[in-house]
């Protein structure tokens, strides 16, 4: 099969490698799409993965075309989601549920060859299906929206409420449907692309900002969800959370992060809760945060094809990566479809 192999950063090659087969417990699918996560950029440009050479890529769906033995429930021909994490089941955290914070799991794409190629071999409890009619490419933007249902369920919004996102990549465009969805009135954006603030107005964004320029008095939020990982962002959205607010962070810096005093001065003052989010996994595997989103995608209830700017054959991405090394092009939600 072809697969785009990843020998060191930037290193990227498009070659004919072993095809996989389904072992027992394991279903063999053949990739229908598969997008690109902001987290890729500096695995497959900077800092590589746990293990090299690699295939990479995580964010997928396919059709299954071999079912191992043992496997029960799914089809040949049965169009299914992938959680790319897989649990030891084993450890403290997997054994109350708390998934993503697993001691010693494997995950497709940094640890096991993932979908930047035609095949992929997937453990059975790593599946769902997809509801009748889906399209592939929604199938396969179920883990950054379930990653950002998996924030905002760290301090859920009530009727009314007025919700914040600091960075409109795919992650934080669901994450501002997210919070129209459990009922904000009002949505702040904040971002450093104009392009990128008028995708956020797409999905439901009531106040659009650049992160350079100060916000309109009072606008405070109760709700934000940091979802860029940069310095700037980070305080941004600390600094806009209303007195008693949330903020909530899943944005991975690549630096070390300060805080400026003015931020820490308004958590303190202010009494601000920070959350952590990571990930995206619950109970029962992979979670309600998985099926939910997938619901969501299938019905329409999300909007996601807006934030597609790149459909490309598996052959374009040794190019396109090195476009994003470039940072020449606008893109948000990059697709291949093997």
């Amino acid at each position: 099969m072809r697969a785009a192999v990843m020998y060191a950063p930037g290193d990227i090659r498009l070659e004919d490698v072993p095809k996989p087969s389904a072992a027992a417990g394991e279903v063999l699918l053949r990739v229908a799409a598969v997008g690109v996560c902001g987290s890729d950029l500096p695995r497959m440009l900077t800092k590589g993965a746990h293990r090299m050479p690699i295939v990479c890529g995580h964010e997928f769906s396919g059709h299954i075309t071999a079912v191992g033995d043992g496997v029960e429930g799914f089809r040949t021909g049965e169009l299914v989601g992938v959680a790319p994490l897989i649990p030891c089941r084993v450890c403290d955290q997997c054994a109350t549920g708390n998934f993503s914070r697993c001691r010693d799991y494997d995950y497709f794409g940094s640890r096991r060859d993932g979908a930047y190629a035609e095949f992929v071999a997937v453990p059975v409890g790593n599946l769902l299906k997809a509801p009748a009619g889906a399209d592939p490419r929604a199938v396969a933007m179920t883990d950054p929206a379930s990653i950002a249902l998996h924030a905002v369920w760290k301090a859920p919004p009530t009727m009314g409420q007025r919700g914040g996102v600091v960075g409109c990549g795919p992650i934080g465009l669901f994450a501002i449907q997210w919070m129209k969805l459990m009922g904000c009135t009002e949505v702040v954006a904040v971002d450093v692309s104009e392009r990128k603030l008028e995708q956020a107005r797409e999905a439901g964004a009531t106040h659009t900002f650049l992160v350079t320029e100060p916000p309109p008095a009072g606008l405070v939020c109760d709700l934000i969800v940091e979802a860029a990982g940069h310095p700037s962002s980070i305080n941004r959205a600390a600094k806009l959370a209303a007195p008693g607010g949330h903020v909530v962070l899943i944005g991975i810096p690549v630096g070390d992060v300060a805080l400026e005093n003015k931020t820490f001065q308004h958590f303190l003052r202010q009494e601000i809760s920070l959350h952590g989010a990571w990930n995206s996994f619950g109970a029962p595997f992979p979670g309600r945060q998985w099926r939910v989103a997938l619901d969501a995608l299938a019905s329409g209830a999300l909007k996601w094809e807006f934030m597609i700017t790149h459909e490309l054959e598996l052959e374009a991405l040794p190019g396109m990566f090195e476009t994003f090394r470039g940072k020449n092009d606008f893109f948000s939600k990059v697709m291949f479809r093997p």
